[in-house]
């Protein structure tokens, strides 16, 4: 069942559409201008609402758009007597789901209503799974040298600025890159992530900057690279020391006039991306080798982000198996089990070379081997 508000100043509209709409089980108000319509948007939340167009006091138009300064996700769906086409495409431009004209076609009336219950129910599904990803992502630990990756995650997210994110392998890398994705004003469009070191070099710049039909042996169809994919949001280069030199020069022509060309194209498209760069090589050795640009390091690195080594913060352990063992027993629909404080010690005594990856995994092997109480007989056994 759906809340529905109808505004309209025609008391038979009003009527007619709250008896087709209860009788479809759905909770209707009326307001009889756009006055009451607007007051009754800003007192209640509904999950769609239907506007007359020609109305006193505030009309359809000007109630579109001062409803969706108030929510933004909530269909609009515009009706009028007097409906053009021109009418119709200033309503979809302001924001209205849809266009419906008087008088009322009823099998119309109710294909809109179930697009937009079906959009409604989207948004509300899309903040869940967001909620889950943002939970996926999160920082955990207290120790100093986390608090000043989180300290300049604060400051940089804000900003346009590129940021280069190091350390070794498994210590969060794209976790940081996240973070700053999240408390940036492109949150709210694409990220995109690159594994450079996954892709073989002779596919790595059809991947990053698409191509045309017939560009290579298999490219049977045009394609869109992920610099376009991503263009409005971040794109996320994950060990960008691995990529080809000749994918460099491209990513750094990119970097410097905000243009892609496709594989094939002699067409530049213009495109605005923010770049994180990741890598777990040390970028000053390999320019010394002639393996990484120098130029290009310089214009991905305008901030540095060293993520810190677990053996650097074990103090963070305890805090990160509990994060774990919470996460990994929802996944397999059990209940959480308890470390004893000798099992977290011994935990913390050991190194831990494959840092916070190698450590969820150890977590996963003594939940499934463990008892419901993981001891420290447990870890000398299973880690």
């Amino acid at each position: 069942m759906a809340k529905i508000l109808v505004i309209d100043d025609e008391r038979g509209i009003r009527s007619t559409m709250k008896d087709i709409l209860e009788f479809e089980k759905h909770q209707v108000d009326l307001a009889e201008n756009g006055t009451k319509g607007l007051e009754q948007i800003r007192a209640n939340a509904y999950d769609l609402i239907f506007s007359d167009i020609k109305m006193p006091e505030i009309d359809g138009i000007e109630l579109l758009v001062k409803a969706h300064e108030h929510n933004a996700e909530t269909p609009i769906v515009m009706i009028s007597g007097h409906g053009n086409i021109e009418t119709a495409v200033e309503c979809i431009k302001k924001g209205a789901f849809d266009f419906i004209e008087k008088p009322i076609d009823l099998n119309r009336l109710l294909v809109t209503v179930r697009n937009a219950l079906d959009k409604t129910t989207l948004i509300a599904e899309t903040k869940v799974l967001k909620k889950k990803v943002d939970k996926k992502y999160e920082m955990i630990g207290s120790a100093p040298a986390l608090d000043k990756v989180r300290e300049m995650i604060d400051r940089v997210a804000p900003t346009d600025a590129r940021v280069l994110i190091t350390g070794s392998n498994g210590t969060g890398k794209e976790v940081v890159a996240r973070q700053i994705y999240q408390q940036s004003g492109r949150s709210n469009n694409p990220f995109v992530e690159v594994n450079c070191a996954a892709i073989p070099s002779e596919l790595i710049e059809s991947e990053l900057f698409g191509h045309e039909k017939g560009a290579f042996t298999s490219a049977i169809k045009q394609r869109s690279g992920k610099f376009e994919q991503a263009n409005g949001g971040t794109i996320f280069l994950d060990e960008i020391g691995d990529m080809s030199l000749s994918a460099q020069a491209k990513v750094l022509r990119c970097l410097q006039e905000n243009v892609i060309s496709p594989v094939g194209s002699d067409k530049d498209i213009k495109i605005n991306v923010r770049v994180i760069a990741a890598t777990n090589k040390n970028l000053k050795a390999e320019i010394e080798k002639g393996n990484f640009r120098e130029d290009l390091y310089h214009r991905l690195s305008v901030i540095l982000i060293n993520v810190p080594a677990l053996d650097e913060r074990k103090e963070d352990i305890p805090l990160l198996v509990n994060h774990f063992c919470n996460q990994i027993s929802a996944e397999q629909g059990i209940s959480p089990k308890i470390f004893e404080e000798e099992a977290l010690q011994a935990l913390q005594n050991r190194s831990w070379t494959g840092n916070i990856r190698e450590l969820r995994n150890v977590v996963e092997r003594l939940i499934i081997l463990g008892g419901q109480t993981i001891s420290v007989d447990d870890v000398s056994q299973f880690v």
